[in-house]
């Protein structure tokens, strides 16, 4: 039986080279691709919507698995949890149309950046946010954010080593906000005194018909260069205008960042 699936998969991307496969080292297609080739009983080659690089995580990633087995959506989902790492999840599995392509059939996907304002970083948040500078002012980088939306040129947000046609793409989506710390990320006390200092989470969301290499960490990176008033927030439009990665801020790490979801204009 001859089918193609599409599967919502969440994974914490820290101890992998990336999504995709490569000659060393564990990734998460590579993972993917031996539990289903287990499954079916014979190789299957997956494509996932985004290709997430090493230490970047995920919780709505989207592939698209062509295979040949008769078993029901339920059990295929049970089966590839009950073999995959447990920071691997398969959340969902479905029957998608004919020629559906994860990538290709995308139309927008949304990507989330975490960074914890906060004295001291917690933890359990440290796989999944920047421990980044202290006092940025969210408001002028919400304000720098908002011109990176619409159509534009994002060359000076694209990384090394990339082979793309053109690094024009669409943003619907740009915006910078303060989110409640998780349950626990008390207050941290302040040397001077009984002072206490808040921590923050601070949250850049971004969705776009299309990503470069690294694009959302250069943007990040830039907005926290605007946020501690080093630049001003009319420097995006810019950057925007000049292509130049080398006048862009630096690269935020990974551990910050994660696809959240992949959105396609009919139904996989």
């Amino acid at each position: 039986m001859s089918r193609v699936l599409k599967l919502t998969v969440s994974y914490d991307g820290t101890a992998y080279v990336g999504w995709q496969r490569q000659s060393r080292g564990v990734s998460i297609q590579g993972l993917i691709e031996e539990a289903l080739g287990r499954l079916a009983g014979a190789p299957v080659a997956i494509a996932g919507a985004g290709r997430t690089d090493a230490g970047v995580h995920a919780l709505g990633q989207v592939v698209s698995a062509p295979v040949t087995t008769g078993l029901d959506t339920h059990t295929i989902r049970r089966a590839l949890n009950a073999t995959l790492p447990r920071d691997i999840r398969v959340v969902r599995v479905e029957d998608a149309a004919p020629g559906f392509h994860a990538r290709y059939s995308a139309s927008v996907k949304m990507y989330e950046y975490r960074l914890w304002d906060g004295d001291v970083q917690p933890p359990l948040a440290r796989a999944w946010s920047w421990h980044g500078p202290r006092g940025l002012d969210v408001q002028v980088m919400n304000r720098a954010a908002c011109a990176l939306e619409g159509t534009h040129d994002f060359g000076a947000f694209q990384g090394s080593r990339s082979s793309v046609k053109t690094t024009i793409r669409t943003v619907t989506l740009a915006q910078v906000v303060d989110e409640a710390v998780p349950p626990g990320a008390a207050t941290v006390p302040l040397l001077s005194g009984e002072e206490t200092t808040p921590a923050r989470l601070i949250v850049f969301r971004i969705e776009a018909d299309g990503f470069l290499r690294h694009m959302v960490r250069a943007m990040v990176g830039t907005l926290v260069e605007v946020g501690l008033r080093r630049r001003e927030a009319a420097a995006m439009t810019r950057l925007l205008d000049s292509g130049d990665r080398s006048d862009a801020g630096p690269t935020a790490p990974a551990n910050g960042l994660v696809l959240v979801r992949v959105r396609y204009l009919t139904p996989g």
